[in-house]
């Protein structure tokens, strides 16, 4: 068809148009330069050739001449983007270079810096960061020195940027001269779009009796720098001043909790079911949005005061609970404005949770993981990003110098790192903040011991490999430790090698905010805890027939130095038939891999049935044990699900427990065959899942069934040689259940395991 020079300009001017946002201000003359801005270049579909491929008019897509086609005219568009003549020109599908601008040269917290973003046909891009000086009024240059993705399509190495700010309305451009690298100047025209470097919207959710802290009275308790001002300031406000256009969708909608289970407390498991199922804005993709669930108490007790939730299929860092219950609603022990401060930790946790759903990183863990640029620790920084009681002096000298803000290493993340770094959904947890070799003290306190309880540290193929950790004082002191250092990952790394292959990292599933729990650990005493290492955020790490090494490093903060095991190897065997390897394809999956971490689940069916197929079909194989497990724990829960009602109300129901279920997966995975399960799930994960077990069968009205379970437990820890304190504790639970049943456990009995009997009475 023909294409005439009316349709050309009126083409031209369509895909020209600029449309910058603005914000209404009084007083223009005080616009910062600094904020989003936009530029869109229109590549249309009549092809025409560039001299360069990035000196303007910018490149057209190359296209192959056909037959029947009319030359391509050896001309371009005139300033008024007409074509001259009557040439037929071929059609191509329609181009679009896009390009954003983020100045930071003032306003709040500002960095100094310039990022931006080429977009060329939706697949090629580039980001840059440029660290800009003032050279004059309104005009900045500076070097680029960091580039990601198609570098190719920004071969310039410097930048310089003018700002045109009007007196008497609200726009603002900047155009930048890209300069250097060998090739020609390419200047660009920006719009000013936004204030805000980036978007991100926060659900705010709340269970019945809590409530959601989503702001703080900075008057409301004394102990503050001088620099902070009496307000009223909001979750929101602390991340608009970071550079986020931060917005609340609604208020804290109320979760009534009548029909929940008697103990109010969230397990793993239906913390992630509800983020799966009930989020409203929860979706398969990446999104710049948060949830952030206010709940009483997790499962795991009053020490973990928030959660992250990592993985979420395959997005990560989508959301965080708060439990208000925990240890963060204790006030410090004299603290005469104590209501103030329980009150000013519960919002620094929700910050603090929020902004790891921006990939932060703990202060003292920067560079750890990943990199995308060097960061150096600040175990010392006043940032909602550091643990207030691991400063020098405590909360108390924390707080008298924090500042409500982010330090400028995790601004300048969140404002100019790569989106999807950032970006809530898309890159995982702890990726692209860099690694460093551990650093060990020549004269270490603690040895840390990776092994198996097992004679050989080999696993059947589909066995969840479940190791054990223990960190022993070595010195010829007392030490005082964190109790809870081998429960939190983020204190361990953990590394994986499969022979023939590069080491990975592990990562696990959930990262918990824990409150330390001091015990003093005197010399040649230890502490112990399992780990899991055969599925994690980054999947099946440790699962196919093979030889792989383990190692792990704790950092001990008491020294700020890394304890690092010795390399443990261990065998994977290979499958013994058919069945093992077609379940296989099913069981190596990252839904399973979260309910055998989160012992069960009601979300995620497709992975209980498969955990039923692998226990009805390979009843002998160790993946039963480790299957019944979560079958059973799943069983006998009373799990709680949000629901929508018609009205978009929320409700909590509860689910009763199958205690038929329940009680027969359970009695077969732990007492059945006792040394199977001590050494395929471990002492540590045993002695927690016998007790488990103990407890629900005497809150049913079954001590003496639960009197057995420890029985036989410990009877089979006693001829494994496990620790006379873990049998005692053992045994001392189960007098208390033979008192409480008036039945005393014969001799011979304690080794007959306890059967599934039935429902309870």
């Amino acid at each position: 068809m023909s294409v005439t020079d009316t349709t050309l300009r009126e083409r031209f001017e369509e895909y020209t148009t600029e449309a910058g946002a603005s914000l209404p201000m009084p007083l223009p003359i005080f616009l910062t330069a600094s904020g989003l801005y936009e530029h869109t270049t229109p590549i249309f579909s009549p092809q025409l050739p560039t001299p360069h491929p990035f000196s303007p008019p910018f490149p057209m897509p190359a296209v192959q001449q056909t037959s029947g086609q009319a030359p391509i005219p050896s001309h371009a568009p005139d300033g008024d983007g007409h074509v001259t003549g009557n040439e037929v020109l071929p059609v191509a599908p329609l181009a679009i270079i896009r390009e954003e601008l983020r100045l930071d040269v003032d306003g709040r917290y500002p960095q100094m810096m310039a990022s931006g973003t080429l977009l060329f046909r939706l697949t090629a891009r580039v980001h840059w960061v440029a660290r800009l000086s003032q050279t004059s009024p309104n005009h900045y240059a500076g070097a680029v020195w960091y580039k990601d993705g198609d570098v190719g399509l920004l071969p310039q190495t410097n930048v310089t940027i003018a700002v045109v700010r009007s007196l008497f309305s609200n726009q603002r451009t900047a155009t930048v001269t890209f300069s250097g690298g060998g090739t020609a100047a390419r200047v660009v025209t920006f719009r000013f779009a936004s204030p805000y470097f980036r978007p991100c919207e926060l659900e705010f959710d709340c269970a019945q009796g809590t409530t959601a802290v989503t702001e703080f009275d900075t008057a409301s308790h004394p102990n503050k720098p001088l620099s902070v001002p009496n307000e009223r300031l909001s979750i929101a406000t602390v991340y608009q001043r970071a550079g986020i256009n931060a917005s609340v969708s609604g208020g804290p909608t109320i979760v009534p909790i009548a029909d929940a289970h008697a103990n109010r407390r969230w397990s793993d498991a239906e913390m992630h079911d509800a983020m799966v199922r009930y989020w409203s804005r929860f979706a398969n993709a990446p999104q710049w949005a948060a949830w952030v669930f206010f709940a009483s108490l997790s499962e795991s007790g009053s020490s973990l005061g928030g959660i992250m939730f990592d993985s979420i299929g395959p997005n990560h860092r989508q959301g965080t609970a708060i439990f208000e219950d925990s240890f963060i609603a204790n006030p410090p022990v004299g603290d005469p404005n104590a209501n103030a401060a329980v009150q000013r930790i519960k919002f620094w946790t929700a910050v603090h949770e929020i902004g790891h759903t921006f990939n932060l990183a703990h202060s003292w863990q920067k560079s750890l993981g990943t990199p995308w640029i060097p960061l150096s620790d600040e175990p010392e920084a006043r940032s909602f990003m550091n643990y207030p009681y691991r400063v020098n002096g405590g909360a108390t000298a924390f707080f008298s110098n924090f500042e409500y803000r982010f330090t400028d290493s995790e601004l300048l993340f969140m404002r100019h790192a790569p989106a999807r770094f950032v970006e809530q959904g898309f890159a995982d947890w702890f990726d692209h903040h860099g690694f460093r070799q551990a650093v060990q003290s020549p004269e270490p306190s603690f040895r840390l011991t990776v092994r198996a309880n097992r004679t050989r540290p080999e696993f059947e193929f589909m066995e969840p490999v479940v190791l054990e950790l223990k960190l022993t004082n070595i010195s010829n002191e007392p030490r005082v430790i964190d109790g809870n250092v081998l429960k939190t990952s983020d204190h361990l790394t953990i590394a994986t090698k499969r022979q023939g292959s590069r080491a990975r990292l592990h990562l696990p599933f959930a990262r918990y905010c824990h409150r330390a729990d001091r015990t003093v650990l005197m010399p040649g005493e230890s502490i112990y805890d399992s780990l899991f290492v055969s599925a994690g955020r980054n999947g099946w790490i440790v699962a196919e027939p093979g030889h792989f090494v383990v190692q792990v490093a704790l950092h001990d903060d008491s020294t700020d130095s890394d304890v690092v095991s010795k390399p443990m190897t261990l065998r994977i065997a290979p499958p013994r038939g058919y069945d093992e390897e077609y379940i296989a394809q099913d069981l190596f999956t990252d839904d399973v891999g979260r309910v055998l971490t989160f012992d069960g689940s009601e979300a995620l069916g497709t992975a209980i049935d498969t955990l039923q197929v692998a226990a009805e079909r390979l009843g002998d194989r160790r993946i039963a044990s480790h299957a019944r497990i979560a079958l059973g724990a799943t069983a006998m829960r009373q799990f709680k699900t949000l629901r929508f009602e018609a009205n978009d109300s929320r409700v909590i129901t509860s689910h009763a427990p199958d205690t038929q279920s329940a009680s027969e997966n359970l009695s077969r995975a732990i007492t059945t065959d006792p040394e199977l399960a001590a050494e395929t799930l471990g002492h540590v994960d045993t002695k927690y899942y016998s007790e488990m077990f103990a407890d629900w069968l005497a809150e049913n009205g079954r001590p003496v069934d639960g009197a057995k379970v420890l029985a036989t437990v410990a009877s089979t820890f006693e001829r494994r040689g496990v620790l006379p304190a873990v049998v005692a504790a053992l045994r001392n639970k189960q007098e208390q259940f033979q008192a409480q049943s008036g039945v005393k456990i014969p001799d011979d009995a304690r080794k007959e395991p306890a059967r599934g009997v039935g429902k309870s009475r």
